[in-house]
C-alpha cells in the first residue's frame, strides 16, 4: 500500500540566520558562505507571524537553524528568536528547535541554552582525524578535528544528546573500520552518513566514478557488519532507519519530504522564501532562473501555491516523480528523489536516478536486505532493472 505525504503541511522550517560559515569545507554547497550578513528582527518576527498564522501550519513543527553555520550568531539572537515564536504562537503548538552545527564553537555559554531550551543538536564529523581535516578545513587551510572533538566532549559533559553527520568521501569509503572505532571511542552513540554529493555550488564529488557504487555498498555491508556484532550500542540513520520501515509494515511512499510542496519552507536570512528542497534556496539555474518564491516582509505566504513560478517548479518536480515512479523498482523507499540533487546533475526536476539515490536508496535497501536475509537464512531475488 502506498502512503501519500499530507501535501500543504509544514514539517519543517529551515531558517537560515547568517549565510557566513567559519569553515572552508571544499564540498560545501552553499553559495554565499563567505557572507556575513545577518537575519534581522523585523524579518525574524514577520516569519514566525506567517508561518503560524498560515494554512500551511496544521501540528507540531520543526525548525533548523542552517544553512550557515547557526553558532556563529550569538546567544542572544537565539533567547530573542525564541521569545518572538513564543509571541506568535497562539495555538501553543509544540516547535522543536535544531541546529546542525560544525561543532568548532560549541563552549560553556552553547552548552547552557542547548541544554535548557532542550535543542537538538546534530554534529558534523568526518571520522578520524585524518579523513576529517582533509576536506573539513579553516579559511587558511588548517584542520578542525581537535575543535570539533573538544565540541563534542563538551555535550558529553553536560549529557546532552547528539547525533553526528559524516559526508562519506571516496577516501572514507576504505575505512570503515577506522570510522566504526572512532565512533565507539569518542562515545558517539548516533550517526548518519551523508555522501559527498553534486549539489549547489559542489559541481563535483569524488564518488562520481564508475566504481563508487560498489565501493560504497562494500563500505556499508562491512560496516553494518561492525554494527550488528558490537556490544557498544551504535544507531546508524541509514541502516536502523530502513529496518524500522520494513518492520513497521513498508508502507511504501508515493513522495519524499523534499518534493511535497511547503512540506519544508526555506527562509534566507533577507526573508526570501522557497519550498522543495532546501539546497535551492540562494541558487539560480538556466531552468529555473532563481527559487526565490516571495519575502516574508513584501508577500503574503498563503499565496505562494498561487503563484505561476511556484505551479511551473510543482509541475516539473511532480513529472520528475512521474518518472521515477514508472522506471525504479526501489520508489516506494524513495518515493522519487531530491528536486536539489536532480536539479545538479541533470539541469532539471524533470528528471530520474542520480547518484544520490544510487548509492542512499538503491545500495541501502540492498545491503540492508542482504543482511536481514541472511540472517533468517533466505535469498532475495534481485530487483528488475531501473532507470536510465
Amino acid at each position: 500500500m502506498a502512503r501519500r505525504l499530507t501535501k500543504d503541511r509544514l514539517e519543517l522550517l529551515v531558517i537560515q540566520p547568517t549565510p557566513f560559515c567559519n569553515l572552508d569545507c571544499d564540498y560545501c554547497y552553499l553559495p554565499e558562505r563567505a557572507s556575513t550578513a545577518r537575519m534581522s528582527e523585523g524579518i525574524l518576527r514577520r516569519t514566525f507571524e506567517q508561518v503560524l498564522a498560515s494554512r500551511f501550519v496544521r501540528e507540531s513543527f520543526t525548525v533548523v537553524w542552517h544553512a550557515g553555520e547557526p553558532l556563529v550568531m550569538p546567544v542572544a539572537f537565539y533567547e530573542a528568536a525564541l521569545r518572538l515564536i513564543q509571541q506568535a504562537n497562539v495555538h501553543r503548538l509544540r516547535i522543536d528547535h535544531s541546529f546542525q552545527t560544525n561543532g568548532t564553537l560549541l563552549n560553556p555559554e552553547w552548552c547552557e541554552f542547548i541544554a535548557r531550551h532542550r535543542v537538538r543538536v546534530g554534529v558534523s564529523v568526518d571520522g578520524p582525524a585524518f579523513l576529517h581535516d582533509a576536506r573539513r578545513k579553516t579559511r587558511s587551510g588548517k584542520g578542525t578535528h581537535a575543535r570539533v572533538r573538544r565540541g563534542i566532549r563538551r555535550l558529553q559533559e553536560r549529557a546532552i544528546e547528539f547525533h553526528v553527520i559524516t559526508v562519506l568521501t571516496r577516501a572514507a569509503l576504505d575505512h570503515p573500520d577506522e570510522l566504526f572505532r572512532f565512533y565507539v571511542e569518542s562515545g558517539i552513540r548516533r550517526v548518519g552518513f551523508n555522501i559527498e554529493e553534486v549539489e549547489g555550488v559542489n559541481l563535483s564529488s569524488s564518488l562520481d566514478a564508475k566504481d563508487s557504487e560498489a565501493r560504497f555498498r562494500a563500505f556499508l555491508a562491512r560496516f553494518r557488519d561492525l554494527v550488528d556484532s558490537s556490544d557498544t550500542p551504535l544507531e546508524v540513520r541509514e541502516l536502523h532507519g530502513l529496518r524500522r520501515f520494513i518492520a513497521g509494515g513498508a508502507r511504501f511512499l508515493d513522495h519524499s519530504q523534499e518534493n511535497t510542496p511547503m512540506r519544508i519552507l526555506s527562509v534566507d536570512w533577507k526573508g526570501d522564501f522557497t519550498t522543495f528542497s532546501p539546497e535551492l534556496l540562494g541558487l539560480r539555474s538556466d531552468v529555473y532562473g532563481n527559487f526565490t518564491l516571495g519575502n516574508m516582509g513584501r508577500d503574503e505566504l498563503d499565496s505562494v501555491m498561487d503563484m505561476p513560478k511556484f505551479q511551473r517548479l510543482a509541475e516539473d518536480v511532480e513529472a520528475g516523480i512521474a518518472h521515477c515512479r514508472q522506471r525504479c523498482s526501489y520508489f516506494g523507499i524513495c518515493g522519487g528523489g531530491s528536486p536539489s540533487n536532480k536539479l545538479a546533475e541533470h539541469g532539471s526536476f524533470r528528471s530520474t536516478e542520480t547518484l544520490h539515490c544510487r548509492l542512499t536508496r538503491k545500495a541501502v535497501a540492498d545491503v540492508v536486505l542482504d543482511g536481514m536475509e541472511a540472517v533468517l537464512g533466505i535469498a532475495r531475488l534481485d530487483p528488475a532493472p531501473s532507470g536510465d
